[in-house]
């Protein structure tokens, strides 16, 4: 796989993690959570799979927006590229629910449910893209909201074509 075949990957799977949403009022309980990552935030990984690992650096600014809901923009640097992605974080109180909207230079824009369990809320993300080459791609995305004081984000990118599988984890901190 070329490293442009890797960025783009990266490119589709890393906004897919950090997405955000369309939110309403919100319980006092929920909103205090969101409003707990306020703030910046970095972290550092590796893209795992291909012919060698690639390191990556991340920032995050997660800000308090309107309405109950988090605004969060973060840049990746890998190689000699720069993905950046951007959204929102809010609590739905009518469905009862998380929810994460987002868009990315890409060109990717998502939507992802978040389920919250013993302080931690996550979102999974599954989609199917196209890579540069219009071969499938199955990309999956997991980002994990933990304790008010810790973001990770894992992500993983399967070409159908060639069966060859790319992850990656970044804890974030503020």
């Amino acid at each position: 796989m070329t490293m442009r075949s890797k960025l783009f990957a990266l490119a589709l799977a890393l906004p897919l993690a950090l997405t955000g949403p369309a939110g309403s009022f919100a319980a006092e309980q929920e909103l205090a959570l969101l409003g707990s990552y306020v703030g910046n935030w970095r972290g550092e990984g590796a893209l795992v799979g291909g012919d060698r690992n690639e390191p990556f650096r991340c920032r995050l600014t997660v800000a308090t927006g309107n309405q109950g809901k988090i605004n969060y923009s973060g840049r990746c640097t890998l190689v000699n590229a720069t993905l950046s992605i951007s959204g929102t974080i809010a609590y739905n109180d009518a469905a009862r629910q998380y929810e994460a909207a987002m868009s990315s230079n890409a060109g990717f824009t998502g939507l992802a449910i978040g389920r919250e369990s013993g302080g931690r809320i996550s979102f999974d993300l599954k989609e199917r893209q196209k890579d540069r080459t219009g071969s499938d791609v199955r990309i999956g995305s997991r980002i994990y909201l933990e304790g008010n004081n810790s973001i990770t984000v894992d992500f993983e990118v399967e070409f159908n074509d060639s069966g060859e599988v790319l992850t990656a984890s970044v804890p974030f901190t503020q």
